[in-house]
């Protein structure tokens, strides 16, 4: 869910001449969810983030509503870091009324509409979800088809809430960890929606066993590679011969991280490798590891050692 970028939607993506409307789909005939939303608010998010293969995730910090909205070609989940505010949603004679608040979600489904009423400002931070990562999450799990989401409105769902806040979260400054952390937590929110969201929840088999020594080493080789595209959770994946989901799953069970979390204990071993055996500066370290700026790099250095790079050489030294 790259660096989360400030972006104007509506410029990147008219809807004119948006892909989803040369799509066949039922659902096709619809904006962007991040076109829409941006149409609607009438404003910038605050920062966005997408993954082209999965999903895209936005925080916005909004005002007072009243418009309709109009159907969408992604799914919509959101939840609400901070705040309390009075949601209304109208679809036809239906009405729902929920509250904005921590702990909850407000979902809508691809392809509706309905005007929403909310009478002052909202912290909001919503996930886009093309339907077919929701088929493709629960096919490499071996599961059923899908069914449709349902409508929530302010619907309590802590575990969703926290995934999600988390995917929009800053991460490292690094664009190979970041990219591979949202791609993981993409699939993680697809798998809870199908199973607690989904018309007919979705039964996930369970999967045993790790990978071979052959596929983890290659899985490791690709981890420890400076190309981008190595690292992405489908390249590895693929190289395994597994669904994404699987693949996750037996990399765990073989190291007992997740792919994420291997990459970023890799690089924090390659950080104090080189603040340990050489005379390279900070600057030049949080570089050579990828990271966007000095700042970044000691943010993510002492988020893990308790410690900024520059205390953790005088000590070591």
């Amino acid at each position: 869910m790259n660096k989360p970028i400030l972006r104007d939607p509506l410029r990147e993506h008219p809807p004119a001449v948006s892909e989803a409307r040369q799509s066949n789909s039922p659902i096709a005939d619809g904006r962007p969810a991040d076109v829409e939303m941006a149409r609607v608010l009438k404003i910038a998010p605050m920062r966005m983030a997408s993954d082209p293969s999965s999903s895209a995730i936005a925080h916005w910090k909004h005002g007072a509503l009243h418009d309709v909205v109009e159907p969408m070609t992604d799914h919509v989940i959101m939840t609400y870091p901070t705040g309390v505010q009075r949601l209304e949603r109208r679809s036809g004679k239906s009405v729902a009324i929920g509250t904005a608040r921590s702990g909850v979600v407000t979902i809508i489904p691809a392809g509706s509409s309905a005007r929403w009423d909310i009478p002052g400002p909202v912290n909001v931070v919503q996930l886009y979800l093309p339907h077919r990562t929701l088929e493709r999450v629960a096919m490499g799990a071996g599961a059923s088809a899908p069914g449709d989401l349902l409508e929530r409105t302010g619907h309590p769902d802590p575990v969703t809430s926290r995934l999600l806040i988390s995917a929009a979260d800053v991460l490292e400054g690094n664009a190979a960890l970041d990219a591979l952390f949202r791609q993981q937590l993409a699939d993680l929110l697809a798998t809870r929606l199908l199973a607690a969201h989904a018309g007919a929840p979705t039964t996930f088999q369970p999967t045993m066993g790790g990978l071979s020594p052959k596929v983890l080493l290659r899985a490791i080789e690709r981890l420890r590679s400076d190309s981008e595209a190595d690292v992405s959770l489908a390249a590895l994946a693929s190289e395994a011969g597994l669904s994404r989901f699987h693949f996750c799953r037996a990399f765990k069970e073989s190291t007992g991280l997740s792919p994420h979390a291997w990459l970023r204990q890799h690089r924090l071993e390659q950080a104090m490798n080189m603040l340990r055996d050489t005379d390279e500066s900070v600057v030049s370290v949080a570089a050579a590891l990828g990271y966007a700026s000095q700042t970044a790099f000691a943010a993510a250095f002492r988020k893990l050692t308790g410690e900024t790079p520059s205390d953790w050489r005088r000590r070591m030294r």
